[in-house]
């Protein structure tokens, strides 16, 4: 099999079609993100009333929110780049109406066998959707598309979480209504990518790209490598709040308000956001420390609530991790997605997407298997905080360890070949939203 640079060197650079895409389309892509994201959290709330209507175990509860994480992989590993070949559009069309059909049987379960196969059809298509979707924001606005990445994903999981509890505790049909609303906006979606103008050209090599492939260039292989505990550490903690967090907040505060869980992962997905859009001119190393610090501080303050059952310090402490939550995944993405070519982004993605949701899921499972065979939730949350704050130290002495470096920007002229591309203390060091130049000789911001 050829190299990745020999790939690049043979395959041309996307070409746009005659209908550009449009600011529309722009926020239409970054829609599906937020949505498969609110839709993927919105069992969160529900999992203590299915809990008591067929009477299953918190290990079931993280065996279920675990298939959908499983799933994703799977896709990823599959189909992640297959838009790189086909086109952004058929991907998603797909994606989008699976996504919709599966809306329906989630609200229809009748028990643990059909929400399980209901959440392994929903890991797929959004598997199958992120890597192609992420692309296509890059490929409308590349400035705006890197942030959109890593604010999207958060900013879907709040509104799931917290939308969810929200129509569960005050409206009717609590096991239906959030799976219809979610079932109409996607059916919307699917008619906005129909209309959208395609941003990428299509090109040979689909089936082959269906083979178990990790398609990660070389120079984006340390720098992944050395966000890589960010990562894990941000979106562990994300599982945990998004599969026993509503078990642990009913611990701590000493209520059964099913809006409660949905406004824990609201907290913590919602400060992330936030913190997304506050750094976005941030230096992505800068970023990572942040991140790493605010996950150490936050988890110890969350640890220390629940010893004392202080719920304001519980909610407090939850929102600055969330900060690490963010920090963490926007500070990979922006390390690590520069480095990619344009037909490489899609396969880039789908890396990053990979590690964050098998963070998200097998740490939750293995959760659960403690909280029933251990000590119970109180002292699993404690373990577990402790592993997320380990995590965050890692991420801290690799990046203070090395001394940072800056590869000199090649002269007005001249090719910058795969194998020059920046090292990770190079792409963490650098001006936020800067991308090398070979023809200025310089690195510029997207918005000079």
């Amino acid at each position: 099999m050829p190299s990745a640079p020999a790939r690049a060197a043979r395959v041309p650079a996307p070409v746009l079609s005659s209908r550009r895409p449009t600011t529309g389309a722009f926020y239409l892509l970054a829609s599906i993100v937020i949505f498969f994201l609110a839709g993927s959290s919105a069992p969160t709330p529900l999992y203590a009333i299915y809990q008591a209507a067929w009477g299953f175990s918190p290990l079931t509860t993280t065996v279920v929110f675990g298939v959908y994480a499983l799933a994703v992989l799977a896709a990823l590993l599959t189909v992640g780049s297959l838009s790189d070949y086909v086109g952004r559009r058929p991907v998603l069309l797909v994606a989008i109406v699976v996504q919709a059909a599966v809306m329906l049987v989630f609200a229809t379960a009748g028990g643990v066998p059909t929400l399980v196969v209901a959440r392994i059809i929903q890991g797929l298509s959004t598997g199958a959707a992120v890597g192609a979707v992420g692309a296509g924001m890059l490929d409308v606005n590349k400035a705006k598309g890197t942030i959109a990445n890593a604010v999207a994903a958060p900013i879907g999981t709040a509104i799931g979480g917290l939308g969810s509890g929200l129509l569960v505790q005050y409206l009717p049909a609590p096991v239906h209504l959030v799976y219809l609303v979610l079932f109409v906006i996607f059916v919307l979606q699917a008619i906005g990518v129909t209309l959208m103008p395609e941003t990428s050209t299509p090109k040979a090599g689909a089936l082959a790209s269906l083979r178990l492939t990790f398609g990660l260039p070389p120079a984006a292989r340390w720098p992944l490598l050395r966000v890589a505990p960010a990562l894990v550490a941000a979106w562990a903690l994300a599982g945990f709040y998004g599969s026993l967090g509503p078990t642990l907040v009913r611990l701590v505060v000493g209520s059964d308000a099913f809006v409660l869980g949905g406004l824990a992962l609201f907290v913590l997905a919602g400060s992330g956001a936030v913190t997304v859009l506050l750094l976005r001119t941030t230096p992505p190393r800068t970023v990572m420390v942040l991140g790493a610090v605010a996950l150490i501080v936050g988890v110890g303050l969350t640890l220390l609530a629940i010893t004392h059952t202080a719920t304001a310090a519980f909610f407090i402490g939850t929102a600055v991790a969330g900060v690490g939550f963010g920090g963490g995944f926007q500070g990979a993405i922006r390390t690590v997605l520069p480095l990619a070519a344009p037909h490489e982004r899609a396969g880039v993605l789908s890396i990053i997407y990979l590690v964050s949701y098998l963070a998200l899921g097998l740490p939750a499972v293995i959760a659960g298997f403690l909280v029933v065979h251990g000590g119970g939730v109180l002292p699993t949350a404690r373990e577990y905080g402790v592993a997320v704050m380990v995590l965050a130290a890692l991420v801290l002495l690799g990046l203070t360890g090395r001394r940072q470096e800056r590869t000199p920007a090649p002269q007005a002229g001249t090719s910058l070949p795969a194998a020059a591309t920046p090292r990770a203390d190079t792409a963490l060091s650098r001006p936020p939203n800067a991308t090398a130049t070979p023809s200025k000789g310089r690195y510029y911001h997207a918005h000079d």
